[in-house]
């Protein structure tokens, strides 16, 4: 089979299509044939090393301190079981199913992958029956991460919720499950991205590069961080006195339910992918290197 290849750490032009051999499931895994993944900042992150410097030694010892431990990118997919182990009840062949591979030996930047049918760290279920490969493919990671921690953050509806980087993959999952869920959205993005976030549910729009969201008279319940590129110290200028701040620095985990709430969502319209640019596998390079312009609206998806 075909996969995306990186044995060193450094510049998208480490990744190099080769085949590889294709994965046989054992007895509680499936294996499916990947119609679609995606290129998230994670995964970039992985392939430069680009750690910050306080967590730069424990995710190198994580990861592979001189390269690295996982030689295939790519945290989520959407594809079709074409064969199960012994053991596998809750999926038969044929299934369309999306999910994570998180924290297995290999990721989706493959033709094929095998995935436990249960998992401590990952999830995997059956795909959304509207949704696209590409767009069940971009769902899980980005969705997950905001529904998390919007509930952390306890959201209402009736509250007013800031999201700093609207126009991501986690702050347009965000957003449109805050406006579902009966919030007032502002989104903070470039001026260039108003229209996307605000067809997203944002009642308000703020640029970031022309105001400080923190110097600003507004008050929330919530400051939701969707990129990492802010602080607690600021948002709590612009919080209510029983505000929240939560980010995408936080720890999260995935969970079987909330991956069956994420595609309930997506089959009843409440929730869709904004998909920015699609890329074919033989061109993951270039991928690696759109996304590494840190400009990439919502998803970035590859085709498979």
């Amino acid at each position: 089979m075909k996969a995306a290849v990186y044995k060193k750490y450094g510049p998208p032009e480490v990744l190099q299509v080769k085949d590889v051999q294709k994965p046989t499931p054992k007895d509680d895994e499936i294996l499916v044939k990947i119609h679609a993944a995606t290129v998230t900042a994670g995964d970039v992150r992985l392939r430069s090393s680009d750690f910050p410097p306080l967590f730069w030694l424990p995710a190198r010892l994580i990861f592979g301190l001189f390269k690295p431990k996982k030689n295939i990118l790519g945290h989520e997919l959407a594809g079709v079981v074409e064969a199960i182990g012994k053991n596998v009840t809750a999926f038969n062949i044929g299934d369309a199913v999306f999910g994570t591979t998180t924290m297995l030996n290999t990721g989706s930047h493959a033709e094929y992958v095998c995935l436990p049918q249960k998992w401590k760290n990952g999830v995997v279920g059956l795909k959304p029956e509207n949704l696209t490969f590409q767009e069940a493919a971009a769902l899980p990671v980005g969705a997950m991460t905001a529904l998390y921690l919007l509930k952390k953050a306890n959201l209402k509806s009736g509250q007013s919720v800031l999201i700093y980087g609207a126009s991501g993959s986690v702050g347009s999952f965000a957003v449109q499950i805050a406006n579902q869920r009966g919030a007032s959205v502002k989104g903070v993005c470039s001026t260039s991205n108003f229209e996307m976030v605000k067809s997203l549910g944002a009642s308000s729009l703020l640029d970031y590069k022309k105001e400080d969201y923190s110097q600003g008279n507004e008050k929330f319940d919530i400051v939701f961080d969707a990129v990492g590129k802010t602080t607690k110290s600021k948002a709590k200028k612009v919080l209510k006195d029983a505000g929240c701040f939560v980010t995408i620095k936080m720890l999260t985990q995935e969970k079987d339910d909330h991956l069956e709430l994420i595609k309930t969502m997506a089959e009843e319209g409440e929730l869709k992918p904004f998909i920015d640019r699609s890329f074919k596998l033989d061109n993951i390079v270039k991928a690696h290197h759109y996304v590494d312009t840190g400009r990439k609206r919502g998803n970035v998806t590859i085709e498979i």
